[in-house]
């Protein structure tokens, strides 16, 4: 079966598109009132992930309400931990947290590389979304990459600097590259398992690049990133890494067909660094979506108007912020559709 909007998959590719695709991350969350019905009937954010139905529900939301061009299944980077041996807890108004860390070399037999079929759960929600969504858009699966999942491994937590994180890599590097290595290997396995169980395209979050010195990040984080790219044949690669402006040239040699923008990163220089062999995706600020709708349409327009001629997929240069109006968010979306009419 073809879909019937594949825009998202042709502009990843660089083939010819009749206006410019445009999704959002994190559109399938609290800023939509009908993905808290969904979420507030069930115990936790965590138990919400791990129902495939209601994660399938959620998932679809966004295509139903705001007319993206794509879903994004419902999940969390931090199942990877889990299945690895370290649990985590969502706990309100904090974020996530890991009773047990990563401390020492006898640490690394707590956590192991996860069999693909430990993640069933994000499977059997990928098979039900794509039911549910019949071939109108193209889902999109994911994954943290290693270096951010390491650090929230080692750190325990969200953090501002991720300090024990990054101290573990000066202090420890080989036993840093074996947890790295672990990670790799286990995030192959779980999206290959992603792609055979329907998705269209595989986006790889790099939360933390930016927090990173160029060095480190070329030593810890782009060749495991590179070694994922290399794993993934059979649908496009999006490797969104925020806050790595200073590694813009090195992801452009990276096998993959997107590179995401954050909203600090300069749209023409990135064009320069990363060549046109590249689709580009975002990047617009979240915090332009608190505007007007008039100024939500210019700012939107002016993102657009950076990126003419070249290959583009429209996005936030973040995830779209949960007390943000899902009415600028309409906004954007249909801005997006109208303005980039070829």
């Amino acid at each position: 079966m073809h879909l019937k909007n594949d825009l998202l998959l042709r502009a990843a590719k660089g083939e010819p598109t009749e206006r410019t695709p445009v999704w959002l991350m994190r559109q399938a969350g609290r800023i939509l009132k009908e993905y808290r019905a969904v979420r507030n009937g069930l115990g936790s954010f965590i138990d919400l992930v791990k129902s495939p139905e209601h994660a399938a529900e959620v998932t679809v939301q966004p295509v139903d309400i705001l007319g993206v061009d794509a879903a994004i299944i419902f999940s969390d980077i931090l199942v990877v931990p889990e299945a690895m041996g370290l649990p985590y807890e969502m706990v309100e108004k904090k974020g996530p947290i890991f009773p047990t860390t990563i401390d020492s070399i006898k640490d690394l037999d707590k956590v192991r590389v996860a069999e693909p079929e430990t993640l069933q759960y994000v499977y059997d929600a990928i098979k039900l979304t794509k039911k549910e969504l019949d071939n109108r858009v193209p889902l999109i699966g994911f994954t943290g990459a290693p270096w951010t999942l390491f650090a929230y491994m080692v750190e325990g937590s969200g953090s501002k600097t991720f300090s024990k994180a990054r101290s573990f890599l000066y202090n420890q590097p080989e036993l840093s590259a074996q947890l790295l290595d672990r990670i790799t290997d286990t995030i192959i396995g779980y999206v290959k398992a992603q792609i055979e169980a329907g998705t269209d395209l595989i986006q790889i979050f790099d939360s933390w690049a930016g927090i990173l010195p160029p060095e480190h990040y070329r030593a810890f984080s782009l060749p495991y990133i590179e070694r994922i790219c290399d794993a993934i044949t059979e649908v496009p690669v999006t490797v969104f890494a925020k806050g790595a402006y200073f590694a813009r040239e090195d992801i452009a040699q990276l096998n993959c067909e997107t590179i995401g923008l954050d909203w600090n990163m300069d749209i023409e220089e990135s064009r320069k660094l990363i060549g046109d062999r590249k689709t580009l995706q975002g990047n617009l600020d979240p915090c332009a979506l608190y505007g007007s709708n008039s100024e939500v349409e210019q700012a939107t327009k002016r993102m657009l108007d950076q990126y003419k001629g070249s290959r583009h997929i429209a996005n936030l240069g973040h995830g779209v912020y949960p007390d943000t109006n899902p009415e600028k968010v309409k906004v954007f979306i249909d801005t997006v559709k109208e303005y980039s009419q070829k």
